[in-house]
């Protein structure tokens, strides 16, 4: 539970970044990091999928 609201409020601060600087990849990956917590209920994959969608807005420039 605690990593599901560690990964939400990163998603949060991603989407509103994402939204204020009208930049695509910051704001999905926010989205997804504010919602996929509520279905994947193991840690190492809520771990390992969270640090995924943290990463792809620095390596993913559009």
């Amino acid at each position: 539970m605690l990593w599901g609201l560690l990964f939400s409020s990163i998603g949060l601060g991603f989407f509103i970044y994402g939204r204020k600087q009208k930049a695509v990849v910051p704001l999905v990956c926010g989205l997804a990091l504010m919602i996929y917590p509520y279905f994947i209920s193991s840690t190492f994959p809520l771990v390992s999928i969270g640090a995924v969608l943290m990463a792809i807005p620095y390596f993913v420039r559009i």
